[in-house]
């Protein structure tokens, strides 16, 4: 839990309603101008462009993850939180991991034409897509360009099975087609609850609905017949582990019927801002957050092993995993993240129909 004592804030380096604090350079960018805010400049301002997605569904391997598709509507987050693992993504669109990540964004505006197109390929097999993989796909900007709610239209009209993983109450703006799918077996939500402190919270998360916003999704969600699980992650020693068995509980409280938890991962630019962001807000508890770290990572900062990168090794890294154990056995929470889904449903795009993006000859 946090504590007013151990926050400072110095406003020539905080940006107010963003994360990050530096807008270092992507790793493939040697060069970039560092504007001057001064000591009361205002924010950066949110921009979203849009692109034409060329192929919009993700195919991974990877055995750390319960699902092999993903769509992600949205490149960068305006959420802002300084942990985020894909904040090194930016880079590979000559842009900061830094402030750029949370405030230069791009929308997909196609996604769901080129959905059709691809689920009607004849090769196309089947299996549950998540949203929100990579970044959240109900942050702010969806409020305006309604990407997501056009994605989940093409896979509700298909039957195709999705997952929802995402830290925004405006995932409860499309009940009406969740709860649909839901009734058929078709989809399930994940939220990330992180902290119940508002001051951490928005420090750490700072555009990113409240904690009890979060739990009033769960409640709308799991009401609506609709398989919630809760998301407690990232696990940030000394900072918020000691909420792990409250945000359990009252995620159950409100519905949730699976849970599941992942230490913090700071790989490439993640660790350095991640480092920043820590001694500026919490300069008293700092290197001991960031021993617990390295404790869990076998003395690294950053470990990027199957089986490993998600939980970390030794000893905190065990306690914790036994205390989530623990409360999940009594809260009688389902333990793991739940990404299946009905694929017997699915009935596929009629090739050089309207939607397919060839002609239609007869």
């Amino acid at each position: 839990m946090a504590d007013d004592s151990d926050i400072i804030v110095r406003q020539r380096s905080v940006r107010k309603g963003r994360g990050a604090l530096s807008n270092q350079a992507s790793r493939f960018q040697p060069h970039q101008v560092e504007w001057d805010d001064g000591i009361s400049g205002p924010a950066p301002v949110t921009e979203c462009r849009a692109v034409e997605a060329r192929s919009i569904i993700s195919r991974n391997s990877s055995p750390d993850l319960p699902f092999t598709q993903s769509i992600n509507p949205y490149q960068g987050c305006e959420h802002g939180c300084i942990y985020c693992y894909a904040r090194p993504t930016h880079a590979y669109l000559d842009l900061s991991p830094g402030v750029d990540f949370e405030t230069r964004l791009t929308y997909k505006r196609n996604a769901a034409a080129q959905l059709e197109r691809e689920l009607a390929k004849p090769n196309y097999q089947c299996s549950s897509i998540t949203l929100g993989a990579n970044t959240d796909p109900y942050q702010p900007v969806e409020k305006e360009y309604r990407i997501t709610r056009q994605v989940l239209e093409v896979l509700q009209r298909h039957r195709h099975p999705v997952a929802i993983i995402t830290k925004g109450a405006l995932v409860t703006r499309d009940l009406d087609i969740l709860a649909e799918m839901a009734a058929d077996g078709l989809c399930s939500v994940a939220v990330s609850i992180t902290t119940l402190d508002p001051q951490l919270k928005r420090l750490m998360e700072p555009r990113a609905a409240s904690g009890p916003a979060r739990l009033a999704a769960v409640e709308a969600l799991a009401t609506a017949g609709i398989p919630v699980t809760v998301l407690f992650a990232p696990v940030i020693p000394a900072l918020n582990d000691s909420e792990m068995e409250t945000i359990l509980e009252q995620s159950r409280n409100a519905g949730a019927s699976g849970a599941a938890h992942m230490l913090l991962r700071l790989p490439l630019e993640i660790r350095d801002l991640f480092f920043e962001w820590l001694r500026q807000h919490y300069p008293l508890r700092a290197e001991h957050v960031i021993s617990l770290l390295r404790q869990s990572r076998g003395g690294a900062d950053y470990d990027s092993r199957f089986g490993h990168r998600m939980s970390g090794t030794g000893i905190f890294a065990d306690l914790l995993s036994q205390r989530f154990r623990l409360a999940c056995k009594r809260l009688e929470l389902a333990q793991g993240e739940y990404a299946g889904g009905r694929t017997d449903l699915f009935a596929a795009p009629a090739q050089g129909g309207a939607d397919s993006g060839q002609f239609n000859l007869f």
